[in-house]
This record gives C-alpha cells, sequence and structure tokens, in this order.
C-alpha cells in the first residue's frame, strides 16, 4: 500500500507542479486561466514574458506536435493522434508501474507517467501543449519546454541511471558467486 501512495503522490506532484506553472502563466497573459479552448484563440505565439538571465527567458508558446514540434505535420489531426498515442504510453508505463516495476524504477516512472499526464491534460484542453522555458546561447535556443517535460526527461534519465546501476550490481554479485 505504501509504494502505491508514494507512486501516486509522484504522478500527483509532477501533474499539479505542471498545471500549476502553466496556470500562473495563462493569468499572467490573460487574465483569466480558461478551461479549455482553441490554443490559437487563447493567446497569440510567440508571447515574449520575461528576459530572466542572459541564458533564460520565459516565453509563451504553444506546441501543436510532440517533442520538439514532431508530428505537426499531421495537420488537424495531429491533436488527436497524439491524445490517443500518448494515452496508450501513458497506460502501458502506468500498468508496468503498479504491477512489474520493481523498486528502484517506480519513482523515475512515475514521473514519466506524472509529465506524460500534464501535457496529456494540455493537449485535450487546448490542442496543444502550453510551453514556457526558453533557454538560449546567444540566438540559439533550445526549443522551449515546460514542467512535465522536465518530469520526463528527469524521469528518463534517473531510469537509465537506476538501470545502470541495478544492472552493475547484478554483475557484480555474480562476478562474486553470490
Amino acid at each position: 500500500m505504501k509504494k502505491i501512495s508514494v507512486i501516486l503522490s509522484v504522478i500527483f506532484g509532477a501533474v499539479l507542479l505542471d498545471i500549476l506553472s502553466k496556470g500562473v502563466l495563462l493569468y499572467l497573459i490573460t487574465g483569466g486561466v480558461p478551461l479549455y479552448g482553441a490554443a490559437w484563440d487563447i493567446v497569440p505565439v510567440p508571447y515574449l514574458m520575461a528576459h530572466v538571465f542572459d541564458f533564460f527567458n520565459i516565453v509563451f508558446t504553444w506546441n501543436h506536435g510532440a517533442s520538439f514540434s514532431l508530428f505537426r505535420a499531421l495537420g488537424e489531426s495531429a491533436p488527436l493522434i497524439l491524445i490517443i498515442f500518448t494515452s496508450c504510453i501513458i497506460g502501458f508505463i502506468a500498468h508496468y508501474l503498479f504491477t512489474r516495476a520493481a523498486s528502484y524504477e517506480r519513482i523515475p516512472l512515475a514521473l514519466i507517467v506524472g509529465g506524460a499526464l500534464g501535457n496529456l491534460i494540455d493537449r485535450i484542453r487546448f490542442g496543444a501543449v502550453v510551453d514556457f522555458l526558453d533557454f538560449h546561447i546567444g540566438g540559439w535556443h533550445w526549443p522551449a519546454f515546460n514542467v512535465a517535460d522536465v518530469c520526463i526527461v528527469v524521469g528518463v534519465g534517473l531510469y537509465l541511471l537506476n538501470v545502470f546501476v541495478a544492472r552493475r550490481k547484478c554483475l557484480q554479485q555474480i562476478k562474486d558467486g553470490k
């Protein structure tokens, strides 16, 4: 029971941080927090909000595709296809997380599921995902991203690190004859 509550807390925390950060941003731009609507009708983009550091801005942009705006060429059917595809991936990872995941896999997978759910909520609400973190060096900008994307990347990084460490421990035990 404790493992389920920890998993759900991480998922809920990731989704909550993502929704709150995007909600504050939408509120600052529009004076309200729209619950749904076509992305292009809510806020024109790109919208520079603040120059924070020489290498970091807070911007407002809609991502109509997947990671790094992939699949934008699908046109009007892109949101529906991405909603179905993302839901299937979330379902697969969540099933594994709650039924088979080893202890070292739980937090990373929960972060991935939470981040994916945060972006899925945007895609269902607006047909696009709100991105606002803009890191750059000079005139070269990394594609804008959001808190959900950070959760996914951190989750994947932790997962890979944990798998590497677990594999190394297992190989050491085999070597030691245990």
